[in-house]
């Protein structure tokens, strides 16, 4: 990544009031001024005010939420309001008693040699204006908004690639098939400008166009920053608790002659949904090659009852990270913030993932959102043993919950399948919420196992054959036609 004294940020801002003054509120967005990637985005209610207030406040939003992700960048503003383009840029005098303090306000954000201003059509302005009419939608039900609900980079980007979008072919049909075969032909034998690997490394096994996975789709090297790119994925020894891991028990591996389709519908019918048709893959799928939804999933630091490898799903005592817990969360903070990617936090109800969130979040300079679908596994009666416990108390409990995703822990916890069915339902309701976003997801080893299993359309036998180690680093990606890409897992190395 650029560094941040070199950095230049874009910020659009805008303001609105429903009577002038009425109830108002305000929008911002950082954006990366090469890529047009959203970096950030702020809103808000502020109550009753008048346009200009309201244009003032996300102003000051959005300069501030660029320098908490770049605090020595330079800064071009782009906004709609003559007013306060004219005002900021020292041209006209600010004259009204409620202007002065929040023009005073936004000069000191940055100096004012690193931020100059531009005066744009409203039409160009339309993802800052979204997000503040979203904010006083929000006000009129009685709430403030979220960044999860809101849609505004999402429309933005849909409607900014509706009007770039190539003329369709126009000669016969056969000319769009003789195209396509031709684009897989050049990335199977590695020529043309841009090979499979080269576009997209984490959707490649070996960084040359032949050996690309059937269906993997070359993406522009411009929308992939490379965020945890396959090759900087590690092997790692074998630590962390039982939450939802039986390795050394698990039944014996699938046949290595099962097909993928096979693999699919297991997946499918261990989370109780038909299988669904298969997203498009390849040239001939039409992919999606808009910016995806990147998921940085991170497990919790170890708590005490990490080390003895017992039991910890959401059903127990609720633990805290423990010394060392703390310190690999400290850890993976610092890693986090040295690639200064992540756009956002969300993490699981619990605690030890609160914790392990609030120490990236002090770093990052975000803030923590809470998401119920990325807590742990309810291990019913099984919370807090050891597996050797389990086995020996509740035997044949233990023997069907290995067999089959169906079967639940002991005293009614919550078997693979219906975690598998809460799991997917979060991962869509967030991918939809963070298009073209870079979201750090942190939860547990179910959830992280789950995700990835999902992406690969894997067995449910699979979830006993991943390694994932307190406070490590996985990542996926997903993209709006329904491929998924995993970049990453189990990646400890800002612990050594």
């Amino acid at each position: 990544m650029t560094s941040s004294s070199s950095r230049e940020v874009i910020v659009e801002a805008d303001g609105g009031s429903r009577g002038n003054p009425g109830p108002a509120g305000y929008g911002a967005v950082v954006l990366d001024p090469v890529t047009g990637e959203t970096l950030a985005e702020a809103a808000e209610y502020i109550g009753v005010a008048t346009n200009n207030v309201a244009e003032y406040k996300g102003l000051v939003a959005g300069l501030k939420a660029a320098r908490s992700l770049f605090p020595d960048a330079t800064v071009h503003v782009r906004m709609d309001s003559k007013l306060v383009v004219e005002q900021m840029s020292g041209r006209w005098k600010i004259k009204h008693p409620d202007m002065k303090p929040l023009a005073a306000e936004a000069g000191r954000v940055f100096p004012a040699g690193r931020v100059r201003y531009e005066w744009i059509p409203r039409e160009r302005n339309k993802h800052a204006d979204r997000l503040a009419n979203e904010a006083m939608d929000a006000g009129k039900q009685g709430r403030q908004w979220e960044p999860s609900d809101s849609t505004a980079a999402l429309d933005t980007a849909a409607a900014r690639n509706a009007a770039t979008l190539p003329p369709a072919p126009s000669g016969p049909p056969g000319d769009a098939t003789a195209g396509a075969a031709r684009a897989r032909a050049a990335l199977a034998t590695g020529s043309g400008s841009t090979t499979a690997a080269s576009a997209d490394p984490g959707r490649t096994g070996t960084g040359t166009g032949s050996g690309a996975w059937p269906g993997s789709v070359a993406r522009p090297a411009a929308q992939d920053d490379g965020l945890f790119a396959a090759e900087e994925a590690l092997t790692t020894p074998a630590s962390g608790d039982f939450e939802a891991e039986a390795g050394a028990a698990a039944p014996a591996p699938a046949p290595a002659a099962q097909s993928a389709a096979a693999s699919a519908q297991s997946a499918s019918a261990a989370s109780g949904q038909s299988a669904p048709a298969a997203p498009g893959q390849g040239w001939s799928g039409g992919p999606d090659m808009s910016a995806p939804a990147t998921f940085v999933l991170l497990r919790h630091g170890e708590t005490a009852l990490t080390p003895a490898k017992r039991f910890s799903g959401s059903g127990g005592t609720d633990p805290e990270l423990s010394a060392a817990g703390l310190r690999q969360a400290e850890a993976v903070a610092e890693a986090l913030a040295a690639r200064g990617t992540i756009q956002e936090i969300v993490s699981s109800p619990l605690t030890r993932c609160r914790q392990t969130a609030a120490a990236v979040a002090a770093r990052l300079g975000l803030d923590v959102r809470v998401e119920q679908g990325l807590r742990e596994t309810d291990f019913g009666a099984w919370e807090g043993l050891t597996f050797g416990e389990v086995r020996e108390r509740y035997p044949e409990d233990l023997d069907a919950w290995l067999a089959s995703p169906k079967a639940a822990p002991t005293g009614g916890g919550e078997s693979f399948a219906t975690v598998a069915r809460r799991v997917a339902a979060t991962r869509d309701r967030l991918t939809a919420a963070h298009a073209g976003r870079t979201v750090l997801l942190v939860t547990h080893v179910t959830p992280i196992k789950t995700l990835i299993r999902l992406a690969l359309g894997a067995p449910p036998e699979s979830l006993f054959r991943m390694e994932l180690s307190a406070a490590s680093i996985s990542a996926v990606a997903y993209y709006a036609d329904g491929n998924a890409s995993v970049r990453l897992l189990n990646d400890t190395s800002h612990l050594r």
